[in-house]
């Protein structure tokens, strides 16, 4: 499970899809970045646009704050690693080079191109977490149909309510004017 949330950490919404870095897959896989940018161009007929893309300067720049505390936070496990996984590090990229951003659909076509033990290992949990947020975010947009559905709720008994309180103040204010009436000072003859 603490993998899960650790890929889980690691997907990014990026023009309205969830998707994984490539320095990201790098340390999940145990590979160079560099190395699995090569395989992916070297088959860039299996990653059209809607499974890969490259992020632009601003987009990257937006991420960055995300990115850091996420990998300030990992520190230790990334300092106990292979060397290799530390030359992944974002700020380790040439300044020239913008990340690639893989979707749901870009990972699994490049479990088909990574074959180690590891890579099959990782892509498994990387499907796992896409499936557990999928989850997730389903419940969400069940909880907040609940939600729309209990406001509509309340609104309809402050109605009901604002309609109760009228209806108590009529009588108080009937009760009132039958006290006055009732206490008014008489004229008249008294009999005694």
């Amino acid at each position: 499970m603490q993998i899960i949330r650790s890929i889980q950490n690691r997907i990014y919404e990026i023009r309205g899809e969830r998707v994984i870095l490539d320095f990201d897959l790098a340390v999940l896989y145990d590979v160079e970045t560099r190395v699995l940018n090569q395989t992916v161009k070297r088959n860039n007929k299996r990653f059209p646009k809607d499974f890969m893309f490259q992020l632009t300067r601003q987009e990257f720049a937006a991420l960055k704050p995300e990115i850091n505390k996420l990998y300030n936070d990992e520190y230790q496990s990334i300092t106990d690693m292979s060397s290799q996984i530390v030359m992944t590090y974002p700020g380790k990229r040439p300044k020239t080079a913008l990340p690639y951003a893989f979707t749901e659909q870009g990972v699994a076509m490049l479990s088909g191109l990574l074959n180690s033990d590891k890579a099959i290992q990782m892509n498994i949990a990387i499907m796992r977490a896409f499936v557990e947020i999928r989850r997730i975010v389903l419940e969400q947009g069940n909880i907040q149909d609940q939600l729309k559905q209990i406001q509509q709720r309340i609104t309809e008994h402050d109605v009901q309510l604002s309609s109760i309180y009228d209806a108590i103040e009529n009588l108080l204010d009937e009760n009132a004017a039958r006290r006055k009436w009732d206490n008014r000072e008489r004229i008249g003859f008294h009999a005694k």
